[in-house]
């Protein structure tokens, strides 16, 4: 079963930030490997599904003309908000509220919460949302967590299988999984040397 938005809303009304995202070393390293693996400078549009207080999304939305940010729990939004003037944040809860055609799509540490069909149901809406040529990154721990329904590996060979996409990098480590594809049939499109002619 998905974990539901009162999950998260006891979370945030018990700390101002429940994974120390702030102020973590772990937390500010993997922000730093997500910026660095997509494979483009910039986007037109990017979604970060899951923003919680706001973090990842201050790295995330310089590199985009316009930027959203997602999460279930309004305390979330308030302080994603107040973090990221000018960024879109908006409480909302995947699949169940259907994601937008998107140049970058990045759900980060969000896989997890859901049930395998409510995961099945977001990898088809994904399909769908990033639009050709765009990018799709997701990045999950690996360790269990007892409430979580799934775990970060299952998550990941979930996108793994369900995207016949090119992957432009792939990154595992003892914590965390991270895959990052881009949104077509031609496995140059992966390539950032390719896209400035270096090959």
């Amino acid at each position: 079963m998905t974990l539901p938005p009162t999950y998260f809303d006891g979370l945030y009304a018990d700390a101002e930030d429940p994974w120390s995202m702030r102020t973590r070393w772990y937390e500010r390293r993997k922000y730093a490997l997500t910026a660095a693996a997509l494979p483009r400078e910039r986007y037109r549009d990017g979604l970060e599904v899951g923003c919680s207080v706001g973090e990842l999304t201050a790295v995330l939305a310089p590199r985009c003309d316009r930027f959203a940010a997602w999460d279930t729990s309004a305390a979330a939004v308030a302080r994603a908000a107040a973090r990221n003037p000018g960024v879109a944040v908006e409480q909302r809860t995947a699949p169940v509220d259907p994601l937008p055609p998107v140049d970058l799509l990045v759900l980060s540490e969000v896989l997890y919460y859901l049930s395998p069909a409510d995961l099945a149901d977001l990898v088809d809406q994904v399909r769908t949302a990033v639009r050709p040529g765009g990018t799709l990154l997701a990045v999950h721990w690996r360790h269990p967590v007892a409430d979580y329904p799934q775990t970060g590996d299952a998550v990941q060979g979930a996108l793994r299988a369900g995207l016949d996409w090119p992957r432009v990098a792939t990154h595992a480590e003892p914590d965390l999984l991270l895959d990052c594809w881009v949104r077509s049939a031609d496995p140059r499109d992966a390539s950032v040397a390719a896209a400035e002619d270096l090959w």
